[in-house]
Parts: structure tokens; sequence; C-alpha cells
């Protein structure tokens, strides 16, 4: 990896993570490990030898490693405690980035990680919200347990068998509640959302990460 010749503790990190590719690498991982596989679906503009030159990368500086997971023993990778470190960071770009324009009308789909990491991000919660709680998320193929604990939501991917709630859809239709696109009742109306359980602590969870009235953020306005 390149380096910048510079002491600063910001030019050694990107010497490290300021690669093409890298954080976002490290976004992909946030929720749980991998496969190499999934981490190519979930970046669809990066190549194979793209990727598996960036996992290097991450792996030898000790932000990845790669192992097998039972039952069946399937490679993946994951995050190291020194690699989770980044997630504030990420978080901070995330805030930052989505003020900055699209440059184009068509709303960009998001993908599956990135989506869950904007819905736990906006969560907020008020004096009538319920204060800790488990959801399980059903997202297409993709299982996540959401967390409400001390007025966070956090996110792990996982199958889940003690939720307070279960929240089935798909990423178009969450993207389009999250960035306040369509309602819930229009989504279950449709079919496109079930709520089964909890239903007050689930509707929270999804009415509390739309955007506040009069944000300017690029994402849900497209061209800005």
């Amino acid at each position: 990896m390149r380096g910048y010749d510079d002491p600063c503790g910001i030019a050694r990190a990107l010497g490290i993570i300021g690669e093409r590719w890298a954080l976002l690498v490290v976004r992909e991982l946030l929720l749980g490990p991998k496969r190499f596989s999934d981490l190519r679906r979930g970046l669809p503009g990066i190549s194979e030898n793209v990727l598996s030159q960036r996992l290097r990368e991450l792996e030898h500086a000790n932000l990845v490693r790669r192992r097998r997971f039972a039952p069946s023993s399937t490679s993946a990778y994951e995050l190291t405690d020194r690699g989770r470190e980044l997630e504030p960071v990420l978080t901070a770009l995330r805030r930052w980035g989505e003020h900055a324009p699209l440059g184009d009308t068509t709303r960009p789909e998001l993908g599956v990680d990135a989506l869950i990491i904007a819905l736990t991000g906006r969560f907020t919660v008020d004096e009538a919200a319920p204060r800790d709680a488990i959801v399980h998320l059903r997202l297409d193929d993709d299982h996540f347990r959401l967390t409400i604990k001390d007025r966070q939501l956090l996110a792990k991917r996982a199958e889940v068998d003690d939720a307070d709630a279960t929240i089935t859809t798909t990423r178009t239709t969450l993207q389009s509640l999250v960035f306040a696109e369509r309602t819930v009742t229009d989504a279950e109306r449709s079919g496109d959302l079930t709520i089964t359980g909890d239903r007050d602590t689930a509707e929270h969870l999804l009415h509390s990460s739309q955007p506040s009235s009069g944000s300017t953020s690029g994402l849900w306005q497209p061209g800005n």
C-alpha cells in the first residue's frame, strides 16, 4: 500500500484505508461476516481482482480476517476489533456524504448493508417510544437482528428466535419507507410489507428513520 511520508495520523490512516473501495469493503462487513461472493454482490461495481487485492491489504493491516464458520465450514471474512473501530468513522462519513449531490435525477437503489446502516443511523426515540426491544427484519433472503437499547438501534446479520416484532419486506420497499416515499399503510395494503408481533415497536422503527421535514439530503432529493 502506498503511503504519504507524513507522520500525521490522518495521513497514516489514509495510507491504510485510503485506497478506492477499501472503506466500502469495511462497510459491507460491519453487520457481520460475508463470503467473497456476498461481498461481490454488495459491491457490484468492484472487479474480482480489485476485491481480492483490497481484502489482502485489509488483512495485512489487521482490519479484516478470514475464517471458517460452522456448521458448513464456509470460509468468510469478518472485521477484527481494530477494523470495527472504523464504524464511527463510516457513520460520520455517511452523515456528511448524504448532503452531497447525487448528480443524477434517478434515485439509486442502496445495497442491503448500506440500507440497514442508513436505517440504524437515522433511528431516534422519543418519550413515548419503546425503550428496549428486538425486531427481526426479514429482507428478501437476508435476516437481521435489530436491537433497540439505550435509545439506539443496533443491527446484526442473524436469524432471530426471540423477537418482539417481525418485519418482512423487500429491499426496495424498505428503502421507500426509510426515505418517506411510501407509508407503512400503503406497503401493507399492497402486500409488500408484513408486520407481526409488537406493532407499535415495528412502526416506530420504520417511522423514526424517515427524514425530518425540510431535510435537504441529496439521497432522497436527487439532483440537488
